[in-house]
């Protein structure tokens, strides 16, 4: 058995879609505030990697495991969030779980070991799943078809400030303070966007359109996307791209730092400007959508991603370039994650508006859970930038094997037009 796309009317807006281009970017602003606490905990830390290794009298690749920690938190999380906020709307699950990762990020400035960091960071995770997956929820319940996608292209601007200011300000905050300090600014960070939601998000999910919150239920429904195959491809089409980004965020602390000499600031640095590239890409796909389907976008942007990956690992292979050979490609191979990244959820999340959210938790989770097999695999494969050349190569091109095989765009409908 398998699941049609759902039939939406493409002028169907919640009462409380926003009405003016002032409340649309009141909207997008909240929206991305909640996203960004994702990459905001798993990347403001990563310059103070080497010195929490000796801080704490650990390996490297035992502290990646706090990595890992946060992205299965992200992944398990969104899994119980999601059919949550399709029961009980979004506003009592988002506020609950941003006070969850406030409380971790607290209690990991005292944090005696390795193994308590590893644990605090996994909720941190869960803490934090809650704005990545009711924001694509949200999302769904006010728009659909190229509408989300643009969107989405929208939120991941805002978005995509974290991963640019994040190393650069962990940098500077270890020029003040240890790295203890990095999860003081977490907490103050939550405490702010706590009452700022609450102020001026309203419920997007009436009463009538809620779902009943029971595991039977809720089981029922995840089987009926699990049956759905292009639902199923398109998640992971979105999960493995993600793979390819979280090699990169997994492996250059180390591969940049060490490898190549740079310091803590220099790192922040360089690892922002890749995130311009990201962010680059998904704002010209919001142009790009006004003239091609996001399928279209979607496979060109998977193939010049794999492109890129097996160019930045032959020469990271043969240490042709340097620093600057790694660079390069690697930068061209975000800017297609950043193609990649708004127009597989667009799609995804089309077929199925009656779950959102549990759409969206299952999207968030493959994408985060890929993230969390990932990022140790950098560091058993070396932590050298061929490690993250493999990684960043081999999630690119199962992402297109994915596509191509599982997915087919050209066999896929056109979404509406719409703008935002």
């Amino acid at each position: 058995m398998t699941t049609t796309p759902e039939k939406v009317d493409p002028t169907f807006l919640s009462p409380a879609a926003p009405q003016s281009r002032g409340q649309r970017l009141t909207l997008i602003v909240v929206l991305g505030g909640l996203i960004a606490l994702g990459p905001l905990t798993i990347d403001m830390y990563l310059p103070a990697l080497p010195t929490i290794t000796a801080d704490l009298m650990t390996t490297s690749s035992t502290i990646q495991l706090t990595l890992t920690g946060t992205l299965v938190g992200l992944a398990l999380g969104q899994l119980v969030i999601g059919p949550l906020s399709d029961a009980l709307g979004r506003r009592r699950p988002l506020l609950v779980g941003t006070a969850v990762h406030v409380l971790a990020s607290a209690a990991i400035i005292i944090a005696p070991n390795v193994a308590v960091l590893g644990a605090l960071r996994v909720l941190q995770g869960v803490g934090a799943a809650a704005g990545a997956v009711i924001a694509l929820a949200v999302v769904r319940d006010l728009f659909t078809g190229r509408a989300a996608a643009t969107l989405l292209s929208r939120l991941i601007l805002v978005m995509g400030v974290a991963p640019v200011v994040a190393p650069t300000l962990g940098g500077y905050l270890l020029t003040v303070t240890s790295w203890r300090g990095v999860f003081a600014f977490l907490a103050v960070y939550g405490l702010i966007i706590i009452p700022l939601t609450a102020r001026t998000l309203r419920e997007t999910l009436p009463v009538e359109r809620r779902r009943s919150a029971g595991v039977r239920q809720t089981l029922r429904t995840y089987g009926g996307l699990f049956h759905d195959r292009v639902f199923v491809g398109l998640i992971l089409v979105a999960g493995l791209a993600m793979a390819g980004l979280f090699g990169y965020v997994a492996g250059s602390s180390f591969v940049f730092q060490e490898e190549y000499g740079l310091n803590q600031q220099q790192f922040g640095l360089v690892f922002g400007a890749g995130a311009v590239w990201l962010i680059a890409a998904t704002q010209l796909n919001a142009y790009l959508l006004r003239r091609f389907e996001p399928r279209v976008l979607l496979l060109a942007a998977v193939i010049g991603g794999t492109v890129s990956g097996l160019v930045l690992l032959t020469l990271a292979a043969t240490g042709v370039g340097g620093i600057v050979g790694i660079l390069v490609p690697m930068w061209a191979a975000l800017f297609s994650v950043g193609l990649a990244l708004p127009n597989a959820p667009a799609l995804a999340l089309a077929r199925h508006g009656d779950a959102a959210g549990t759409a969206a938790a299952l999207l968030g989770a493959v994408q985060f859970g890929v993230g969390a097999i990932v990022s140790p695999m950098v560091g058993i494969l070396g932590n050298d930038a061929v490690a993250m050349g493999t990684v960043v190569a081999g999630g690119l091109a199962l992402a297109l094997v994915v596509l191509v095989v599982v997915v087919r765009p050209w066999q896929l409908e056109d979404l509406e037009p719409q703008s935002v």
